[in-house]
């Protein structure tokens, strides 16, 4: 690939992020704007939310940025059913009313914007006692993680894009990803076959993640990303407007 090509693509992907900044920082609201970037693991996810966290940055926007992994349950609770279980990664994995009480609600309707964005230490496997922090009533919340349009925390949430991908594309960023964390490349195929894999399927029958997202982000590509704006979502007015 020639380096014009090359640069003309990421361009691309920069452009789309700086609109796509711009539609969210055009969303009135009289405090936080709460913003979900959901999807299948290893769909890139966190890439997403960092580059946008840079742009909304640089428009002068206060970001608070945070991933659900802040607040999973012990390995105990977690594994319960087993380390390969598909419901236990869907049912176990994170502790949803943590999310809620410290995160969500504090920048919501009628809170009073004092949240913290972690609860757990997964690497230590304990609970974490964070200092409360104060959000300015228009700072931009943040968090990337999967199965973030689940009925406990939809409400939560004031814009929800979902990160597409096609199964195979991210299931392989993911071996590529954590073969060294996770035992080794067979060990990991495993569990993206046995616990990931099927848990994102039980999500999609459960909640229809990309039906009901306000946004939906093709990432197949990183330098050829699209952009597609639900017609009756919170963000089709602004994206008429710009």
């Amino acid at each position: 690939m020639s380096a014009v090509v090359s640069d003309e693509r990421s361009s691309l992907r920069a452009t789309l992020l700086n609109d796509f900044a711009a539609m969210i920082v055009n969303m009135e609201a009289a405090r936080p704007v709460r913003v979900a970037i959901d999807g299948r693991t290893a769909s890139g996810k966190t890439t997403l939310a960092n580059e946008l966290a840079v742009c909304l940055r640089a428009k002068g926007r206060d970001v608070i940025r945070t991933s659900i992994d802040g607040f999973h349950r012990p390995r105990v609770e977690r594994y319960a059913r087993g380390r390969h279980s598909a419901e236990g990664y869907y049912y176990d994995a994170r502790d949803l009313p943590a999310i809620n009480a410290l995160l969500l609600s504090p920048l919501g309707p009628g809170g009073d914007r004092w949240y913290r964005t972690a609860s757990f230490d997964l690497a230590n496997d304990l609970p974490v006692e964070q200092d409360p922090q104060f959000a300015p009533a228009d700072a931009i919340l943040i968090v990337d993680g999967t199965f973030l349009q689940r009925y406990e925390l939809r409400d939560g949430w004031d814009l929800t894009v979902f990160v597409e991908t096609l199964e195979h594309v991210s299931e392989q960023r993911g071996i590529d990803r954590d073969t060294v964390q996770l035992g080794g490349g067979e060990a990991t195929r495993q569990l993206y076959a046995n616990r990931y894999r099927p848990a994102f399927d039980l999500y999609e029958r459960l909640c229809a993640p990309a039906s009901v997202a306000d946004a939906i982000f093709n990432n197949d590509n990183f330098e050829q990303p699209a952009l597609r704006i639900r017609a009756d979502g919170r963000l089709s007015a602004v994206s008429r407007s710009l």
